[in-house]
């Protein structure tokens, strides 16, 4: 992949089948942990609230400090696939056991379970950002032109969407058919479904890891200029205005989406009593993920990028209004997945273009610094994730804790009937917080970034000149 006209629509597939396995491992941990936590191993939302909370100031250290380790690296196997597939093996190990109690008493609160979920919780993070990093680093090493980018950032994201999308649909039906039924179309869910559930999502992870870095090709490597320092780090930051604001209106953003998806389990199983609809309306999310895709091709050739991320905010945004009037007004549960599938179809257009707005924000910081840091940066878009999580989890938990959630014991039937402040309390996280986060990003974005038009247009001619000298020079050396 040295020049542009050498990224084929294979080598796009081959880099994109990585997402699947690394979106696997996202599904299960933003979207399975919260409830498996709280009603499988019994842990309070206070202990949940300041873990979240500490994992996040030591992901502040450690995503940066990873991607200036990736930037830094050199090897024959190239710069970032050996750093994707150990990362990979180790994050799929990590998340199994996350979900996998070894023995530990959870009825009598002994300290042993506390002390290994923080641990194994902190570690997932870790093993995560070695994966991922290096993973999303390599879209904007493989060109310059914006068009490709695109191209090849919405295949990733579609097979991300896919490893999504197979643990929204099916791990509410491992779990249902594992689980204990308490009601007519209820369960409660119990430790061996989640076991079943989070072994396939480790082997997938590895599989795919492997699978897509063992036919990816890289761009010509240059050899590190510099060793690692934590002054690299706070450089990057500092010195590049647009990556702060891109991380402030991609962090609200990403909350809206993470507050769906961490309270979904809640929402279904409390408030309308009905775990067999999950399943359900994640397929309208994920058919409207897939749909998604489509609007950045389809909406390029009549406008620009920057009106077609405002019209995918807009168009999430619009879609959780539905979702609140189907639930709150008309009570329509086949509204309510019609108006989910809306809301996906911008957010899955929406995580495109900040896969490609961050890899401007790459180019801009070389020429405005003169030092191209590509992990570093995208660093940020993991450390980010988990920050927008950290939001969302801070507001569940605070809410449930203030609702008294942990006070709702099971009956003798194993029937646990939730009062009325505690199902209002769920559908406020499900359908408020998240329409106020995105409207919060849609503000920052159209106000603060500046990477369009004219002005990304000269810069990524800049980029272009200077990446074709360092090709002549390398090319010269060798011979």
């Amino acid at each position: 992949m040295a020049k542009n006209k050498d990224i084929s629509f294979a080598d796009k597939i081959w880099y994109g089948t990585g997402a699947v396995g690394l979106d696997l491992s996202y599904g299960m941990f933003y979207g399975k942990l919260n409830r498996y936590l709280t009603d499988v191993l019994n842990l309070g939302p206070g202990f949940l609230t300041v873990l979240t909370a500490f994992a996040r100031i030591w992901d502040g250290i450690n995503d940066p400090m990873m991607g200036s380790i990736v930037d830094n690296s050199f090897s024959k196997r190239g710069k970032y696939r050996p750093w994707v597939m150990r990362g990979a093996l180790l994050n799929a190990v990590v998340l199994f056991f996350l979900f996998f109690n070894p023995g530990f008493d959870t009825s009598s609160h002994g300290i042993g379970i506390y002390v290994y979920i923080a641990f194994m919780y902190v570690l997932w993070g870790m093993t995560n950002t070695m994966a991922d990093i290096p993973y999303w680093s390599m879209v904007p090493s493989f060109t310059t032109d914006p068009g490709e980018r695109s191209i090849i950032a919405t295949v990733a994201r579609t097979f991300s969407g896919l490893g999504q999308g197979i643990v929204e649909i099916g791990a509410p039906i491992l779990l249902n058919r594992f689980g204990v039924l308490i009601g007519e179309n209820n369960y409660r869910w119990t430790q061996k479904g989640y076991t079943v559930c989070v072994l396939i999502c480790s082997l997938s992870l590895v599989f795919f890891a492997f699978l897509s870095m063992s036919r990816v090709k890289e761009t010509v490597q240059t050899k590190p200029k510099d060793k690692f320092s934590f002054r690299q780090i706070f450089d990057v930051i500092k010195n590049n205005d647009q990556l702060r604001i891109f991380m402030l209106f991609a962090m609200l953003s990403n909350a809206g989406f993470y507050t769906t998806s961490g309270v979904k389990d809640y929402f279904f199983g409390i408030v309308l009593e009905n775990s067999k609809a999950q399943s359900l309306f994640n397929t309208f999310g994920a058919v409207g993920s897939i749909a998604g895709l489509a609007v950045i091709p389809v909406m390029m050739k009549f406008t620009t990028r920057r009106r077609t991320y405002q019209f995918s905010l807009s168009l999430a945004l619009a879609g959780y209004i539905g979702m609140f009037l189907s639930g709150q007004i008309f009570a329509s549960t086949m509204l309510l997945n019609i108006f989910f599938l809306i809301t996906q179809i911008g957010t899955a257009s929406m995580f495109v273009s900040q896969t490609v707005f961050l890899s401007d924000v790459v180019d801009y910081g070389e020429v405005k610094t003169g030092d191209r840091k590509e992990s570093v940066t995208f660093s940020m878009k993991g450390f980010l994730q988990k920050m927008a999580y950290t939001l969302q989890t801070i507001i569940l938990f605070s809410v449930l804790g203030a609702v008294g959630y942990k006070k709702c014991k099971p009956d003798a039937n194993g029937i646990i009937v939730y009062p009325a402040k505690v199902k209002n309390a769920v559908a406020a996280v499900m359908y408020i917080i998240p329409p106020v986060f995105f409207l919060l990003s849609i503000i920052v974005f159209s106000t603060r970034f500046k990477l369009h038009g004219a002005y990304m247009e000269d810069i990524t001619a800049k980029v272009t000149a200077a990446r074709e000298k360092r090709m002549e020079q390398t090319q010269q050396s060798e011979n």
